[in-house]
């Protein structure tokens, strides 16, 4: 694909604008990468110039070490164009104020009531053609709305021109895994069901809605973190490698596996809310939405079949931590050692936050007469040096028109396949004391001689 040569943001006023897009901006103008009129669309009235100090202050809300050089630049290519995403005449202003652009990109950082409408109004101004669109999660709240939105989608601009965006995939540590995964020749022999009892996900915050209570009353932890980052990590630790490097291989491979889980429903979970989520603005006194929940699931492929997955997400946990723990099967009891000194299993833990750290937890002999094992860890931690903001990585990717980070139609509708089920639960979700690690209930999830990794 050609490279872009604009950017519109619908929603440059919005709360992702201020905490990431921003930045996301200064650092590709900084790197030479965005030398394109950049045009903010919004409801708000304002003019360009204070466009361009909401910029500013977002910049140094984040903590940039602002180069005004470099601000300057961005400053001259930012635009803006003020009017309701309804109206007809705001696309009229858009198509003036981009002038003769040849393949702009229309970020849509809205909500998705209003979808159809900017599909609908920049078709009507030929911005869509040989134009991208880029869409913010969620992609519907279920299998029919996710369908729609496709439909209104592919109205105007064909698969190949959208990119549906979900930072988790652009974050280093996500990408770490994949590489992980297919750079180290001596996983590949014992990563199946012969070697591999199991696998646990783990996305715990401990932090509650902050501030989003009337948002997160509506979308609860199965639509918010599972059903799209959880099933990705899940997709890239199970997948077959790719056939090659190309966007349409590596996905493909990820389509496959969510291919091979079966529906899920409401007996394989476990949903949990923490104690005071009521009292948080713009939650329903009466909510049930769930906060927490454990699901097991199993991938029915050859090389998974019968080996137990488990993933747990949850808000006002002990801890803020995203792992993925693969254990693996246990030894024999060692001919040499008491019939009470059963070896442990090796454990193999992929840590993304709060640091990026790699385990291996191996069994040796402990110091002493006995001949007895012990755990003994091989820790692998990434220096801390400054990367790369996700949103920076995938705005460059898809101006430059590559989709390889970015989720495909049938990837999404597998996802919500396999979820659907669970947002039919109507049990009430089981309460839990913040700074816990949720629900006793969640240990009923786990099978016989099974433990939570972390907590």
């Amino acid at each position: 694909m050609i490279t872009a040569d604009a950017l519109i943001l619908f929603g440059i006023t919005g709360d992702l604008a201020r905490r990431h897009l921003f930045s996301a901006l200064y650092e590709l103008t900084a790197a030479g990468k965005l030398n394109m009129r950049v045009v903010g669309v919004a409801s708000s009235a304002l003019t360009v110039d204070e466009l361009r100090g909401r910029a500013r202050e977002a910049l140094e809300a984040a903590g940039t070490d602002i180069d005004e050089e470099v601000f300057d630049r961005l400053a001259s290519n930012l635009g803006y164009v003020s009017g309701d995403y309804r109206d007809s005449s705001t696309f009229d202003r858009l198509a003036s104020e981009l002038g003769d652009t040849t393949c702009s990109v229309a970020y849509l950082a809205i909500p998705p009531d209003y979808f159809d409408d900017v599909v609908t109004g920049l078709a009507s101004v030929g911005l869509n053609r040989d134009g991208r669109l880029v869409l913010e999660k969620p992609f519907g709240r279920d299998t029919a709305s996710a369908s729609e939105l496709n439909r209104i989608v592919h109205t105007h601009y064909p698969e190949e021109r959208v990119f549906r965006i979900d930072h988790f995939l652009g974050k280093e540590a996500v990408q770490n895994l994949m590489v992980f995964r297919f750079a180290n020749t001596i996983l590949e022999p014992v990563w199946n069901r012969h070697y591999v009892s199991g696998v646990q996900i783990t996305l715990a915050e401990d932090f509650g809605v902050e501030g989003r209570g009337s948002f997160y009353d509506h979308v609860g932890v199965v639509r918010d973190v599972i059903q799209n980052h959880l099933l990705q990590v899940l997709s890239i630790l199970a997948m077959e490698p790719p056939a090659s490097g190309n966007a349409d291989a590596l996905r493909g491979e990820r389509v496959k596996v969510l291919d091979a889980i079966p529906a899920l429903g409401p007996d394989q979970m476990v949903r949990g809310q923490y104690d005071g989520y009521r009292g948080e603005r713009g939650v329903a006194p009466d909510s049930d939405t769930a906060t927490y929940a454990a699901v097991r699931l199993e991938v029915d492929s050859w090389r998974w079949a019968g080996v137990p997955w488990t993933i747990r997400a949850g808000k006002g946990l002990k801890s803020t931590v995203t792992e993925a723990v693969v254990e693996f099967g246990l030894p024999p009891r060692l001919l040499f050692a008491a019939s009470e000194d059963q070896p442990g299993p090796n454990r193999l833990t992929f840590r993304t936050a709060p640091d990026v750290e790699i385990n291996l937890s191996l069994q040796a002999k402990t110091p002493g007469p006995d001949l007895v094992s012990g755990p003994v860890e091989l820790h692998l931690q990434h220096d801390r040096t400054r990367g790369r903001d996700p949103y920076d990585r995938l705005l460059e990717d898809a101006l430059r028109g590559d989709q390889t980070l970015f989720a495909r139609q049938d990837e999404v509708m597998e996802a919500w396949r396999v979820v659907e089920g669970l947002l039919e639960d109507d049990k009430p979700a089981f309460r839990y004391d913040r700074g816990s690690w949720g629900p006793p209930e969640a240990d009923d999830i786990l099978g016989e001689n099974e433990s939570w990794a972390t907590g």
